[in-house]
């Protein structure tokens, strides 16, 4: 929530949905409490999880548009990590509900071609990667623009000298692409 409130254009309405399966983390010092973190997926019957983010981000969407707090032909998606690969599964399983998605250091669906319920877009996607992401490497992401793009009405990509982190110019350039591609 922080970083989309440092990203987003003003009078954008923003929410963040916490996935509900929590784990610990490393802790910021040596030797102090663990942290706890919150993910979507887990390798047990992951199409249960994807089917719950998917509802989930339906029933967001209807009550936002429905409560007139957010406009339903400007909804946009912004994901960091493993929410990328999750929000594009979303995005292209219901492409009539976005407008756009911006993916930050991480991945596309590992069944994006073999899978038959994603479908052509007329959406616009922003994905961002770090130079130095152990997670998600310059060689993994090399082709993320094109595969993306078989999809997307439009894709632009752009690597930044970061690891699995945000960055100002990231925040500063999702803030631009936002508020481009949300009065096209």
């Amino acid at each position: 929530m922080r970083e989309a409130q440092q990203m987003a254009p003003d009078g954008f309405a923003i929410a963040s949905l916490q996935g509900f399966h929590q784990h610990m983390k490393e802790p910021r010092q040596p030797g102090g409490p663990p942290r706890y973190g919150f993910g979507w997926l887990t390798s047990y019957r992951s199409e249960e999880s994807v089917a719950v983010h998917h509802q989930a981000v339906l029933d967001l969407i209807d009550k936002l548009t429905g409560d007139g707090v957010a406009d339903r032909s400007r909804v946009f998606l912004l994901g960091f990590s493993q929410s990328c690969a999750l929000n594009y599964r979303f995005a292209f399983t219901h492409p009539e509900r976005l407008r756009g998605v911006v993916g930050i250091c991480g991945g596309i669906p590992g069944d994006w071609e073999t899978s038959t319920v994603y479908r052509q877009a007329a959406i616009d996607v922003f994905h961002l990667a770090g130079t130095e992401d152990e997670f998600y490497t310059p060689a993994r992401v090399a082709d993320y623009e094109k595969q993306l793009g078989t999809r997307a009405r439009s894709v632009a990509s752009k690597s930044y000298h970061a690891g699995h982190e945000i960055i100002p110019e990231m925040r500063s350039d999702v803030k631009q692409w936002l508020t481009r591609h949300a009065t096209v």
